[in-house]
């Protein structure tokens, strides 16, 4: 069995799918969402400025919202800060808020294994974030205040990276990024834009473990995903 067979298999999706052929997209946009009444403009102009150690120290420190009364450390993000590939996530694990660190739990294990489908690795032209810094109580979904509160220092992190894709993963992560409300299922296979980075909302690594039939089409959505940014970079 060849390396890229086993790695499809350790997702769950052997037999290698055959990924159907995806329809015209038809190109969607939206505005980028505003600081929440918890970030001030004045907060979100000075988080604006700042370079990448000035944002990993202030992240440390904030105080924004109520995530921060329980957590036992920030997690920031990792990966190349050069990243053809951004992917961004809902919130830390228990494991992430041991470890400092996105993505390192039984989701990070699968998101590593899907990445190597597609001939990524973490850290190498990849760049893994989230929504929020701080791990909401007992992993539950981030409130609206609390993702307007750590909007600032992603919208940051994102010019900063100046990523050549942003992948969504899950919900909270795309209705942050798009400013409005989303449906995965029915975002899926569509190319949308952010500040002019295309970006692309698959389900998250997490929701995969429980719904163990969705990891074909999650498969296909970076098969779509790595197919736009091949386009973008001929047309460059």
């Amino acid at each position: 069995m060849s390396k890229h067979a086993g790695v499809l298999r350790e997702m769950g999706l052997a037999p290698i799918w055959k990924i159907r052929k995806i329809r015209k997209i038809q190109k969607m946009r939206a505005d980028a969402p505003q600081a929440s009444q918890e970030g001030t403009s004045d907060r979100a102009s000075a988080i604006a400025a700042m370079n990448w150690d000035e944002l990993r120290s202030s992240v440390a420190e904030c105080r924004a919202c109520e995530l921060c009364q329980a957590r036992k450390q920030t997690v920031f993000g990792v990966g190349d800060l050069s990243p053809d590939w951004l992917f961004v996530g809902e919130g830390p694990g228990a494991e992430e808020d041991e470890r400092g660190e996105p993505f390192v739990g039984q989701a990070g294990k699968l998101l590593d294994a899907m990445l190597a489908a597609i001939d990524l690795k973490r850290g190498k032209q990849v760049y893994i974030a989230n929504a929020v810094k701080c791990r909401p109580p007992g992993n539950r979904t981030p409130a609206p205040a609390e993702t307007a509160a750590c909007w600032p220092y992603l919208q940051r992190q994102i010019a900063l990276l100046r990523p050549r894709l942003i992948v969504a993963l899950g919900k909270p992560a795309a209705q942050t990024l798009l400013g409005r409300e989303v449906k995965v299922g029915e975002a899926r296979g569509q190319i949308f834009q952010h500040n002019g980075i295309p970006l692309i909302v698959t389900y998250h690594p997490a929701y995969l473990l429980r719904t163990l039939q969705d990891k074909a089409k999650a498969w296909e959505d970076l098969c779509f995903a790595r197919s736009t940014l091949a386009a973008g970079l001929q047309s460059r």
